[in-house]
């Protein structure tokens, strides 16, 4: 049986969808309680996983705290840290002693770094270089754990995913989708970078492999699509699938930047104009994964949800 803790979130819930498509039972576990979730309150090195953990034999950890709730708190790494590290060593600790055989934990690609060089994309072997205080935390309990099970009967599993999108999909990802429904013409014809990203259902999809997988055990993945669009690729992508029209205009990205540094949104401009690509050839050769979902697929399943919701 799985435990998902996180079970509630965007791609805790995508998880429960696909467990349930592969007849797998499992068990949601949230902070709070809601229908069919089991409750384990604030998590952090205290917490008590007994109750969620009782008959697991995997467990998948998305729960954390991630980059948009806690950014420019005063004790940002802090905060971070008591989640995304002793949370998770906590439950580590004690999924081992109730003797669960493998435990996936859903990193993230910022344990690797914020953007790539052309063709050097970030792959699982790379020297790890993260920039933000998420990544950096996210990192540390990626080597804590694996460090810890060397001498433990139970399996780690690192996936690094990039932006993850879908059904249901808020954030950056979404506010793009609206800047193409609008019909205006945009100022990214200039730009030359790669993006990658990954579908839900493709990521859902390598976490139940990673789980299951005898080769899995100690290993480090990265997750994505298998295709890294550039920003006026993507675009197109996204206004071929709602049915939009796309005119770009050429524009320096570098006077983007500039401009984006002067109201403070240089992270969320530094996401259109540079690139972040990853390499999932290890996934591949040592598990024989693919993902299920070409891009073009996932976007339009991604999109036609929204329409169809009246979004």
């Amino acid at each position: 049986m799985f435990l998902i803790t996180g079970a509630n979130g965007f791609v805790g819930s995508g998880l429960q969808q696909t467990l349930q498509q592969h007849d797998l039972p499992f068990r949601a576990a949230s902070r709070r309680a809601g229908d069919n979730l089991c409750a384990v309150g604030d998590i952090d090195a205290n917490t008590d996983w007994s109750a969620a953990l009782d008959g697991i034999d995997v467990v998948v950890h998305l729960a954390a705290v991630n980059q948009n709730v806690v950014e420019g708190s005063p004790a940002v790494l802090e905060a971070y840290r008591k989640v995304n590290v002793d949370g998770t060593m906590n439950l580590a600790r004690q999924a081992a002693a109730a003797g669960v055989r493998r435990f996936v934990l859903v990193s993230s690609i910022k344990a690797n770094g914020e953007a790539t060089s052309p063709g050097r994309p970030f792959a699982a072997a790379d020297t790890p270089d993260p920039q933000t205080d998420y990544g950096t935390t996210k990192l540390e309990a990626e080597q804590r754990l694996h460090a810890w099970s060397r001498d433990s009967d139970m399996d780690v599993v690192v996936i690094r995913p990039p932006l993850v999108y879908g059904p249901g999909m808020r954030g950056s990802f979404d506010a793009l989708v609206g800047l193409v429904r609008r019909g205006l013409p945009l100022p990214f014809g200039s730009i030359r970078n790669r993006r990658s990203m990954v579908y839900l259902e493709n990521l859902t999809d390598l976490i139940v492999t990673t789980a299951i997988h005898p080769d899995a055990a100690g290993g480090t993945f990265i997750a994505g699509d298998g295709q890294s669009p550039s920003t006026p690729e993507l675009l197109r992508l996204i206004a071929a699938a709602i049915g939009a029209p796309m005119r770009l205009l050429p524009f320096p990205p570098v006077l983007l930047e500039a401009a984006a540094r002067l109201v403070g949104k240089q992270d969320l401009v530094y996401r259109l104009t540079r690139s972040l690509e990853v390499d999932i050839s290890e996934n591949k050769a040592r598990l024989g994964w693919t993902p299920p979902f070409e891009m073009r697929e996932g976007l339009s399943r991604t999109l036609g949800a929204k329409l169809a919701s009246g979004q």
